[in-house]
């Protein structure tokens, strides 16, 4: 993957017509999968559609008089510091309130992107195409946060999601509910297989300090190495690594505090609790900030606990 920064303006123009073409096939799809149930917000797709069609002539008329008639065939995923986006467009019947949540964040990520081409671009012609689709693609995110509020029925009506929100959820939530999960799961295979091979409480406890600790570091380092968060808003990469590493940590660290205890049954029981205490926030965490729904991110939590502990109780008796 490439860097923001090192491409070209031919790079980048090839780029912006790439992610206008994309979104004008997502906005297709979204108005497809809203018009039975939803026809005003369809139309209103259908014509966001309609302008990222025009926004991407612009730029390929651009290209062709600045660089000629080849594309280059460069794609979001070739360049970091995008967010991968979950094939929403796929599912039906789609949720009206989830497409609004999916159009909204699509258009400041791109509106962000231009933000940063502007920026670098010495070229009087594209600063100025480039300025006018920031002020196109705020008014799509405008008009996307404000989609379809009368036609919601009452039962599935959710809070207004705005920019802070969305980048709180973005910089702080991802990467420290990443760093969470594989504390408290991953860590458990050491920590019980410890308690059970050696049935020394304070054995248990060093295994899940070590374990704990590499994990935190490992997942710190990957979520800082991920994802610069130029073009995203995603925050600094390193305070990004820092949240998801110390969330690690604490996942792991907190069922193995219990082995400070001496007797050995006590310990147990006590990070049994503990263990039960962090899947339950890590459900009500994805539950609340995630959009997933109780039972599902309750099973999926609790059958990955479930099978970490089974694993780490055999090899530890083993």
């Amino acid at each position: 993957m490439k860097k923001f920064e090192e491409l070209t303006e031919r790079e980048v123009l090839a780029l912006a017509i790439a992610l206008e073409e994309e979104d004008e096939r997502v906005y297709a799809d979204f108005a497809e999968g809203l018009r039975p149930d939803y026809p005003a917000s369809a139309a209103m797709f259908e014509g966001m559609r309609e302008e990222e069609s025009g926004h991407r002539r612009r730029l390929i008329e651009l290209f062709r008089q600045k660089f000629g008639e080849h594309i280059p065939l460069i794609r979001r995923q070739d360049v970091r510091g995008f967010v991968e986006r979950p094939a929403l467009w796929l599912i039906r019947p789609l949720r009206i309130e989830a497409v609004r949540k999916e159009a909204s964040t699509m258009e400041v990520e791109t509106r962000r992107f231009y933000e940063k081409a502007a920026q670098r671009t010495q070229d009087a012609s594209v600063r100025q195409l480039l300025d006018d689709l920031i002020n196109e693609e705020r008014e799509h995110e405008e008009r996307a946060q404000e989609l379809d509020k009368e036609n919601l029925p009452a039962n599935v009506k959710a809070d207004e999601e705005r920019a802070q929100r969305r980048l709180f959820v973005l910089q702080i939530v991802q990467p420290g509910l990443a760093g969470l999960m594989d504390g408290s799961v991953s860590t458990l295979a050491p920590v019980f297989a410890a308690a059970f091979a050696t049935r020394n409480t304070n054995d248990a406890f060093l295994v899940g300090l070590a374990a704990s600790a590499g994990a935190g570091i490992s997942m710190g380092f990957a979520e800082a190495l991920s994802d610069d968060g130029s073009l995203t808003g995603r925050g600094h990469p390193w305070v990004r690594g820092l949240i998801c590493g110390a969330m690690t940590g604490l996942g792991g660290i907190g069922h193995t505090l219990p082995f400070l205890l001496r007797d050995f049954r006590a310990a147990l029981w006590a990070a049994g609790a503990v263990v039960i205490a962090e899947l339950g926030v890590i459900t009500w965490v994805r539950h609340r900030y995630m959009d997933s729904p109780w039972v599902s991110a309750a099973l999926q939590m609790g059958l990955g606990g479930v099978l970490v502990f089974i694993t780490g109780v055999l090899i530890g008796k083993s």
